[in-house]
């Protein structure tokens, strides 16, 4: 049986960590969830686990982030051949123009802007975890892993 890929939530706030595990879990979503609390640990997480560590389905990154902002880390893991293609939504607050452009001129799959009410920021999760998870159809060969084979 194939390892489910994690997702990796990017977020600072403990509110927010504990309402997107909580609509994470609400939609039933399999894959395991892994927190990062700055950018530093979506980095280490995302590039310093060595070659064989499984690559998120999808990162849920905040722009707004202690050590690292989430535009670094955006442009740090697209310079890297082995996560340049893993699915990021930019899930901020942040409703600046300039964090929208530079976001996609980075590179960004999406940009959600986290709606202010309970019950939409729970749909907007669940739905956000359905589509990367579960129906996005990820590019021929980007979710290999360097050196793993396909079998004799």
């Amino acid at each position: 049986m194939t390892q489910l890929r994690p997702v990796l939530l990017v977020e600072d706030s403990p509110n927010d960590v504990e309402l997107t595990l909580a609509a994470l879990e609400k939609c039933r979503l399999a894959n395991p969830v892994s927190v990062a609390r700055d950018g530093v640990e979506a980095l280490d997480f995302l590039l310093g686990q060595g070659e064989t560590a499984p690559l998120p389905v999808v990162i849920l990154l905040d722009i707004k982030l202690p050590r690292v902002d989430g535009l670094e880390v955006l442009e740090r893991i697209r310079r890297e051949p082995r996560t340049r293609h893993v699915p990021v939504v930019m899930l901020t607050s942040s409703r600046e123009e300039q964090d929208l452009i530079r976001s996609y001129g980075l590179g960004v799959n999406a940009f959600v802007v986290k709606p202010v009410g309970h019950r939409e920021f729970f749909e907007a999760i669940r739905d956000i975890g359905a589509f990367w998870a579960v129906l996005n159809e990820p590019p021929p060969g980007s979710l290999e892993q360097p050196g793993a084979g396909s079998g004799p």
